[in-house]
């Protein structure tokens, strides 16, 4: 069996796996560092963990006492955010592969080190357990160049500031979900608090629509998405930099417009912020579908995941009609599941004997 832990930056979550990715079981623990929850299955129960190794303590105990005991897993595997430009696929998580890890920190300074809690909590518990990682970005190092670089001085495109894309994992999801059926141009969305989208052509991510942070692209629930530099330098003087970062990140998108961002609830209101809300959110969307859909030249097929994706079918069909002048094509919804793709890559490293 795989154990999968996805460190965020207050909670953790686990999901337990068989042989034939078949989900055994699966838990969290929320609100690290206050009073939160530990689920498990169907079970759950008040704790409070000070941070993540505490946190895998508590799980690791949980599954120890419903039969799965950490000597029943064959290996762990983890959920990094940014692999940066050097780690493009899955790996055995080795010092040096580790320390890649630790490298591009800067890339992603509230995710990486997050998920790397796991790692080294996991480390100091079970030393000779094989553990795995995916990457976020990784799915996207198939883009060309010209759809990852800015038109900026060499010595900035040096230092790391360039498109790297994001919620790859979902997308990988997806393609495998789709086995032989993949359709050749594929127009993917994934839609959540956080939203992107991404030109698949024969499998491979051609263009996406986030870049150096998972700020850029489509209108989000509290990302603000695309917005021109000029205005964020301008608000940062008035703010300062660390409010304008707050407030394009955790204040904007639907709950600036709207004052929540809660799709579900947006979609149930009749006021006019709330419609526009909604609007926009598929406005832009389509939009930047636009735009991925001349990466890849042309497209057969749209797949909608993540929770806004899956469930709010009146966005799926908005965003359809407004991509309607691109012909009919066949629209497909795929659960989202990132932890099936980090133990599919986690089995396929093991095959290889790494």
């Amino acid at each position: 069996m795989i154990l999968v832990l996805n460190a965020g930056s207050s909670s953790l979550k686990i999901e337990v796996f068989d042989e034939a990715l078949r989900s055994v079981t699966a838990g969290r623990v929320t609100n690290l560092g206050s009073a939160g929850e530990l689920r498990l299955g169907d079970n759950t129960s008040a704790v409070k963990a000070r941070d993540h190794a505490q946190a895998l303590d508590l799980v690791l105990a949980a599954l120890r006492d419903a039969g799965y005991p950490l000597t029943a897993f064959s290996a762990a595997a983890h959920r990094i955010v940014h692999g940066g430009a050097v780690m493009t696929a899955p790996a055995r998580l080795r010092p040096p592969v580790i320390a890649t890890i630790e490298s591009v920190i800067p890339l992603a300074p509230l995710h990486n080190p997050n998920n790397l809690a796991g790692v080294y909590a996991l480390q100091k518990l079970a030393p000779d357990l094989p553990q795995y990682c995916s990457f976020g970005t990784a799915f996207h190092a198939t883009n060309p160049e010209v759809a990852t670089r800015y038109a900026i001085p060499q010595t900035h495109h040096d230092a790391g500031i360039r498109r790297y894309g994001f919620h790859g994992l979902s997308y990988a999801n997806m393609v495998a979900e789709f086995g032989t059926e993949l359709p050749e141009h594929l127009l993917a969305f994934h839609l959540g608090n956080g939203a992107s989208l991404c030109a698949i052509k024969g499998g491979k991510s051609i263009a996406t629509s986030m870049g150096y942070s998972p700020l850029s692209g489509l209108t989000m629930g509290t990302r603000s998405g695309d917005i021109d530099g000029a205005a964020v330098l301008r608000m940062s003087k008035a703010l300062g930099e660390d409010e304008t970062d707050r407030m394009l990140n955790k204040t904007s998108g639907l709950q600036a417009l709207a004052g929540e961002n809660n799709m579900k609830t947006l979609l149930e209101r009749t006021d006019d912020a709330a419609k526009f809300a909604v609007e926009h959110f598929c406005y832009w969307a389509a939009r930047h579908a636009g735009s991925a859909i001349v990466a890849m030249g042309g497209v057969d097929a749209v797949a909608f995941t993540g929770g806004i994706g899956e469930n709010a079918a009146p966005v799926r069909d908005r965003i359809m009609a407004l991509l309607s002048c691109f012909g009919t094509v066949p629209v497909h919804v795929i659960v989202a599941d990132e932890e099936k793709q980090i133990a599919r890559d986690a089995l396929a490293l093991m095959a290889q004997g790494r």
